[in-house]
């Protein structure tokens, strides 16, 4: 694997490049994009169109899980082991087209269950989700072996792909037709753009012989890595998205649409530092390394979130447009509270991509016990404002519980060695 030092030569903005400073600048297109996909729904769309659709694409983050856990296992098995990258690579990529399958297959079987519990009008969107899942489980394999071997600017090529066409393409089909279906054929087309561009990346691998024939690589073996990934991720994601699917269900659908509304501004905060998580999960692998690099990285994140709460005080008008206009003004006053949700969960997926790093499992306990709080008082909220107190109450206490393991779990670590 080559490494910047390799090239002395190169230009500033080159050794930037390929050091990983792209990867900022392509997640935060990729974000822009993706929120500009959701902003521009919420005006097209209304707040009841648009409820719907943000149901369905919280469903469609928790179908991430195995992407997710793909791309952990992938990078964390090539970083360790540079030497058996076309092993690795075998195994990674025969697995994600298998997986893919399957959960596209599982998605089909359970789309009466989405249109019913989403209360969609059709049952369309609810297969266009199906057929979505199997590009975006391969996405994470290809992303994570980039990743691994830190081909930093066809990783950025690849975040890139991620978030630009759904956007363009989604602007296009809702203008067309403003309703959810067209929403989400839009997002179920634009999900085989990021395949395509790391089809292309690893073209030239020659891959001979079977996936997981050698070494501690094999297919089992990554598979079962990748399922203890994919439950963290499913942990996360599901106390991210559980609040929208619960608004859906014990809301009218104008004030679950008015808390989807707001939950764009929750999720710009969320991913808005997202890039650390990318550049700093090597380092959270490294026993003397992690404890610094979680704090400074929470230290970040927490001061980036800040700014983004006051921002949404002082300039809530702005705000405002990028939330969707007068048509969500109900919960102007209500911004600042949903940006500091956000800074919340920011936090708390940087402990998650430590607990990866680590291959801890206890953590994805306790938010799975967050989880199914929500779920158990979700019952006896009423109102927008109890569910939005009730969602940041439950977080912030997992964000401290899952802090002081975390830190807890260092500091044996280091006495341990």
């Amino acid at each position: 694997m080559s490494s910047v030092r390799d090239h002395p030569g190169r230009t500033r903005l080159q050794r930037l490049l390929e050091g990983g400073g792209a990867i900022a600048g392509a997640i935060v297109v990729m974000n822009v994009a993706t929120y500009g996909f959701q902003m521009i729904a919420a005006r097209m769309l209304g707040p009841a169109e648009y409820g719907a659709v943000a149901g369905l694409m919280a469903l469609y983050l928790v179908a991430s899980v195995l992407q997710i856990g793909l791309q952990t296992t992938a990078a964390r098995r090539i970083s360790a082991s540079p030497d058996a990258v076309d092993e690795i690579e075998r195994t990674i990529l025969t697995l994600a087209s298998r997986l893919s399958l399957a959960l596209g297959g599982l998605l089909l079987v359970l789309a009466p269950l989405v249109q019913h519990t989403l209360r969609l009008e059709s049952i369309y969107p609810a297969l266009l989700l199906a057929v979505a899942a199997v590009p975006l489980t391969v996405q994470g394999a290809q992303a994570g072996i980039l990743q691994g071997e830190r081909r930093w600017l066809w990783l950025a090529l690849h975040y890139t792909a991620a978030g630009v066409p759904r956007l363009l393409i989604g602007v296009v089909a809702m203008w067309v037709r403003p309703t959810e279906g067209a929403a989400m054929a839009a997002v179920a087309l634009a999900t085989f753009a990021p395949v395509v561009v790391g089809r292309i990346a690893l073209r030239r691998r020659d891959h001979r012989g079977r996936p997981g024939e050698e070494g501690g690589h094999r297919l089992r073996a990554a598979f079962a890595e990748s399922m203890h990934g994919s439950l963290a991720m499913l942990a996360f994601l599901a106390i991210t998205n559980a609040d929208i699917l619960i608004a859906r269900n014990v809301l009218s659908e104008h004030d679950s649409g008015l808390y989807a509304g707001g939950l764009i501004l929750t999720k710009a905060v969320l991913f808005l530092p997202q890039f650390v998580v990318v550049v700093a999960f090597p380092a959270l692998a490294t026993g003397r390394e992690r404890r610094r690099t979680l704090l400074r990285g929470l230290a970040g994140v927490c001061v980036l979130g800040a700014g983004c709460v006051l921002g949404s005080v002082a300039l809530s008008g702005i705000a405002m447009q990028f939330v969707g206009g007068r048509d969500y003004a109900e919960i102007e006053e209500r911004l600042w509270l949903f940006a500091a949700l956000g800074t919340v969960l920011a936090c708390l997926q940087l402990l998650v991509y430590a607990v990866l790093a680590r291959q801890s499992r206890r953590s994805s306990y306790l938010m799975l016990a967050a989880v199914a709080t929500l779920l158990a008082v979700s019952p006896g909220i009423d109102s927008l404002d109890r569910l939005l107190l009730t969602v940041a109450a439950v977080d912030a206490a997992l964000l401290l519980a899952l802090l002081a393991l975390s830190l807890w779990r260092m500091r044996h670590d280091l006495v341990g060695r």
